[in-house]
C-alpha cells in the first residue's frame, strides 16, 4: 500500500494552515508545494482575498495542483482551523521572548511520522507580518527553519515546501520510483554475455587494439565496467554488431 494511502499514515493526518495570507500566487504555490510531496488538507485562516482559492493568480501558481485549492477550505478563525488537531506547530523566521519550545523541521517530522495519534496543523503567517503572538502561544512548539542568519526570510510557499517535504521524507525515508525510469530490457544472460566479450576481443585483436600474446588486463577490466552496467539482451546484441562491422572492415 502506498503510504500516501493509509487512512492513518502522515499523510492523512498533517494539515497546513495559512495565516492572514496577502497574495493570492502564494496560496495558489503552497497548493502545489503540499500537493508534490503527497498532502492535500489546506486551510486558509481569514486570508486578504475571501476568494482567493478562485483567485486566477492562485489557480495559476497553483500549476497542477488546482485539485488541492479546490478542496481548501477558508476558517474564519484560528480556532476553526485547527478543530480536529491534537497538536499544532507554528513557523516563524523570529524567535520570541515567550514563545513554545523551538524544534527544527527535522526533529519535528521525525515525531509526527513516528506517532500516529498525532493529528497535526502546520501553522504559517502572512507574508507580511508573519504570525501574531496570541496564535503561536496557541501551539505547542515553534518550527525555525535553520537558514543563512543574514538573510533568513523565505517566501511562504518556500517555507511550506521545506515543511512539506521533511515530512515527507520523516514518512516515507528515500523511496524510489516504483515504476522503472526510462528503458529497461530484458537482462541478458550469462552464455550471452560471455559470447559477447569473446566476439569483442576477437575485433579488438583486429584493429590491433588487443595484443593477443601481451594481452595484460585489458578484458579483465572491460569485464569490470561492463559488469556495473547490469547489461540487457539488446545492449549485447549492440555491442556484438559493433565487433561484427570492426571484423568485417577488417577482412583483406
Amino acid at each position: 500500500m502506498n503510504p500516501s494511502q493509509s487512512s492513518n499514515s502522515l499523510f492523512e493526518r498533517l494539515r497546513f494552515v495559512l495565516v492572514g495570507t496577502s497574495h493570492p500566487g502564494n496560496v495558489g504555490a503552497a497548493a502545489r508545494a503540499i500537493k508534490t510531496m503527497g498532502f492535500r488538507q489546506l486551510v486558509l485562516v481569514d486570508p486578504r482575498y475571501p476568494d482567493v482559492l478562485t483567485h486566477e493568480e492562485a489557480i495559476a501558481f497553483a500549476s497542477g495542483a488546482q485539485d488541492v485549492l479546490a478542496e481548501a477550505r477558508i476558517a474564519s478563525s484560528f480556532e476553526e482551523a485547527i478543530e480536529g488537531c491534537n497538536y499544532a506547530a507554528a513557523l516563524s523566521a523570529r524567535l520570541r521572548e515567550f514563545s513554545p519550545p523551538v524544534t527544527a523541521p527535522r526533529a519535528l517530522a521525525a515525531r509526527l511520522a513516528q506517532d500516529a495519534g498525532l493529528r497535526a496543523a502546520l501553522v504559517f503567517g502572512s507574508e507580511r507580518y508573519g504570525l501574531p503572538n496570541e496564535v503561536i502561544a496557541r501551539c505547542n512548539v515553534l518550527i525555525n527553519i535553520p537558514a543563512n542568519p543574514g538573510y533568513s526570510s523565505l517566501n511562504l510557499a518556500q517555507a511550506v515546501q521545506v515543511l512539506a517535504w521533511e515530512a515527507r521524507q520523516a514518512a516515507c525515508g528515500d523511496e524510489v520510483p516504483s515504476q522503472p525510469v526510462g528503458f529497461q530490457g530484458e537482462a541478458a544472460e550469462l552464455a550471452e554475455i560471455e559470447g559477447m566479450f569473446q566476439h569483442l576481443e576477437q575485433a579488438l585483436i583486429a584493429i590491433d587494439f588487443l595484443d593477443p600474446d601481451n594481452p595484460k588486463k585489458l578484458m579483465p577490466r572491460l569485464r569490470r565496467l561492463f559488469s556495473r552496467s547490469q547489461l540487457e539482451k539488446e545492449e549485447v546484441n549492440i555491442l556484438r554488431g559493433i565487433a561484427n562491422k570492426i571484423l568485417h572492415k577488417r577482412k583483406p
